[in-house]
């Protein structure tokens, strides 16, 4: 096998890499990039239009980006947008494949599962969220009969959401740790909530949380649902929170790691929650509801309080135990379970592993 793999990376159709509408996803692409391509790893991205990554080579796609998956509530009913951004992406993929030796597709959409058979070259494909169609139960399914290995979740949880969940590599996640400062005794008692504000996500329960313990919540992230915004913002007082956007890694930990706890409080199953080890890098506990990504991060007492679903009493009743988790805990907890390294070397041998197979079904 090649000791350097020239690859192509094709990212998330749903925003640009850097706006933050893509969620954790931006960052993963982000880290597995740079960390490849400091191996020595010849790596090329195709993107929508206005992503900013570090690449060897950035190819930008102009169109219309898709529909987020959650939204799409119509499980029968699969839409492709005019002037498709996806669909122009796989188009230059499709043209561009044999100057590759592998592509890596980082869209949770059926079009690259379907597309698969077509395509000379092998793909590597990165569900990034649990099952919440069908249509995608369905093509994960079919791929990985076809293929083998070539599907990767983020954890067990995700995993489970799928029916081919006995065929799904766990991937796990990974942070460069000297981006993120630990900080050993924050100078506010605020909270913080991080995440993409959709209702989803559950905004709404941690300002319940916060205001119910006396403190003020510090949220980050970007606005994809205005009207649930404007919900939020006409149900409580502003002097309950405060809003920062969305925010460069650099600002964004330096302001998480002065928070006394980080909130989690989906109202769906995390695939992962990358904001939870952010937090964790920092020293910030966390307190989320015991379910999905988190509650496999977590270590319950030691890095922060796993709590009861959708109960606002448990999360303050969990607020009232933060200050048993030792900071310093939380930071180690991250070195040893999710550096970027340790992450990087999952996907190298992941990718290699594929084509291997590949050599192996062509003998």
């Amino acid at each position: 096998m090649k000791d350097f793999l020239t690859i192509l990376v094709v990212s998330t159709p749903v925003g640009s890499i850097g706006s933050g509408k893509g969620g954790g996803v931006e960052l993963t692409i982000k880290n597995i990039v740079s960390n490849l391509s400091a191996r020595g790893h010849l790596i090329d991205v195709v993107a929508p239009l206005g992503s900013e990554i570090v690449c060897r080579d950035l190819h930008l796609v102009e169109g219309n980006f898709s529909e987020l998956a959650q939204n799409c509530t119509d499980d029968d009913t699969v839409l492709i947008p005019d002037n498709s951004v996806l669909e122009k992406m796989w188009e230059y993929a499709y043209q561009v494949q044999n100057n590759y030796d592998l592509l890596v597709n980082f869209a949770y959409d059926w079009l690259p599962l379907y597309l698969t058979p077509f395509f000379e070259r092998p793909i590597a494909h990165w569900i990034s969220m649990s099952c919440i169609s069908s249509v995608m139960n369905r093509m994960v399914t079919k791929t990985t009969k076809l293929f083998p290995k070539t599907l990767a979740v983020n954890t067990q949880s995700s995993a489970n959401t799928f029916q081919a969940k006995e065929e799904l590599l766990m991937m796990g996640k990974g942070i460069n740790l000297q981006q993120y400062t630990f900080v050993e005794k924050p100078d506010t008692q605020n909270l913080a909530w991080a995440g993409r504000i959709s209702p989803e996500k559950g905004l709404d329960d941690a300002i319940e949380a916060a205001i119910l313990s006396g403190r003020k919540l510090n949220i980050f992230g970007v606005i994809q649902d205005h009207n649930y915004w404007q919900t939020i913002q006409n149900k409580y007082s502003s002097s309950a929170y405060d809003y920062y956007g969305f925010l460069p890694t650099s600002d964004f930990q330096s302001k998480l790691g002065n928070c006394a706890c980080l909130l989690m409080t989906s109202h769906w199953i995390e695939a992962f929650g990358n904001v939870v080890i952010e937090a964790l890098a920092c020293g910030v506990p966390v307190i989320s509801y015991d379910q999905g990504g988190p509650a496999e991060i977590i270590e319950n007492g030691v890095t922060g309080w796993l709590v009861e679903y959708k109960s606002i009493a448990a999360l303050s009743k969990g607020l009232q135990k933060i200050e048993q988790i030792n900071r310093y805990n939380c930071r180690l907890s991250v070195e040893k379970k999710f550096s970027l390294n340790a992450f990087a070397d999952r996907i190298e041998f992941w990718f290699q592993d594929i084509l291997q197979s590949q050599l192996a079904n062509q003998k």
